[in-house]
């Protein structure tokens, strides 16, 4: 028997041009129950990181795939094939490298492989959506002699930051920041200085501020004003914005603000013509506003959702969805005088005609640090099987 573990030195999040880097360490345990312990001896091992696609059949009509080669090599146990039993279709991998062949281990003994690989900067970003999927897995094949392939999955996730792949760094090395107390390996430093530069990008993208005035109005007239000061975020920050009712001629009674993702099929593949485009709600701020002449909502994007983006099959987008109920009424005529005498009593009317309407500002919605990412991430950086 023989433990693989593979772990995750950074984290489960990465964003595209990222180097992943992962340590797999192969054990051989000595139990203490064994009376009678024996080396152990895989044949090889490799890995490769690959980008899984599944589509709704009842949402996605996609092209036949011709998948005749993969079929033969899944037939075949002693071929690797990283997405053997998958779902869906493999639309990107990275070549396959060997961590070792002919490996013995005596009991009690382990030894650690490194595996580091540039993520693809043309791939999609990890989704889960209600029509698509995009799933990142580095898949760590081994085998025995004469045994089937065992396969250790590591899922992860990977943010798309676009303007990355285009940016050149500088040939004169030592105009670029440096630690000189450290010898820094060169793949390992442009990494780093990756990670620096779309953080520095983001920063940029959404620190800007300029006031944005949307006056709220219906058929009848002005219901009121909205403000927001960005429109530009990174998921993990909150949505602000501001109402001031005090300037309307039509009272508004309730309003609510929703922060929606917008998943939409490209034409040329919806199952059916003019089909609906999915949304999924995020956040949500509702509140009573009668006689209210200013309020506001704070809205959390979630780190562990998608920032907006494109494929040639698929488009995410972001957006405020906004709805009020206003008074058919004049205010004056929403509160009842319940007593001629000098202590007054105002009551509400027990009914009363209303009109609603809704609204939608779009918003854009970038990723964030993969490093506090990885914080609230459903996957684990530590996976392993025994065989």
């Amino acid at each position: 028997m023989i433990e693989v573990l593979a772990k995750l030195g950074r984290g489960p999040v990465f964003l595209a041009g990222e180097v992943l880097e992962c340590v797999i360490t192969f054990t051989n345990p000595l139990s203490a129950s064994s009376t009678s312990a024996s080396s152990e001896m895989l044949a090889w091992a490799s890995a490769q990181i690959h980008c899984q696609f599944h589509a709704s059949e009842n949402r996605v009509a996609l092209p036949p795939s011709d998948g005749s080669k993969h079929d033969v090599q899944a037939e075949n146990e002693t071929v690797f094939v990283p997405n053997r039993g998958e779902r869906g279709q493999c639309i990107l991998s990275t070549p396959p490298k060997i961590l070792f062949c002919d490996l013995r281990l005596d009991p009690g003994e382990s030894k650690s492989y490194s595996y580091c690989e540039t993520l693809p900067v043309d791939g999609p970003p990890s989704f889960r959506g209600q029509s698509v999927k995009y799933v990142y897995k580095l898949t760590i094949g081994c085998q025995r002699v004469n045994s089937p392939i065992k396969l250790l999955r590591v899922p992860f996730r990977v943010l798309v930051l676009h303007g990355l792949k285009d940016y050149q760094f500088p040939q004169d090395e030592a105009v670029a920041p440096s630690n000189p107390f450290l010898e820094e390996d060169e793949g390992l430093k442009k990494d780093s200085r990756l990670a620096d530069l779309a953080t520095e990008l983001l920063m940029v993208a959404t620190s800007r501020r300029s006031l944005h005035l949307y006056n709220i109005s219906n058929t009848r007239g002005k219901v009121g004003t909205f403000c927001i000061f960005k429109t530009v975020y990174k998921i993990g920050e909150d949505v602000i914005g501001t109402f001031n009712f005090s300037e309307g001629d039509i009272p508004c009674l309730q309003f609510s603000v929703s922060l929606q993702t917008e998943e939409s099929i490209q034409e040329e593949f919806q199952r059916r013509r003019g089909q609906p485009v999915s949304f999924t709600t995020h956040a949500r701020h509702q509140e009573s506003c009668l006689h209210t002449a200013q309020s506001s909502f704070s809205l959390p994007i979630p780190l562990s959702s998608t920032p907006g983006f494109t494929t040639n099959i698929v488009s995410l987008k972001w957006r405020l969805h906004f709805e009020f109920v206003t008074s058919g009424e004049s205010a004056g005529t929403c509160l009842v005088r319940g007593s001629q005498s000098e202590a007054v009593t105002w009551t509400g009317v027990e009914q009363m005609e209303v009109d609603t309407f809704s609204w939608d500002l779009p918003i854009k919605v970038l990723p964030t640090n993969p490093i506090l990412a990885s914080y609230v991430s459903q996957f684990s950086s530590t996976n392993s099987i025994t065989i």
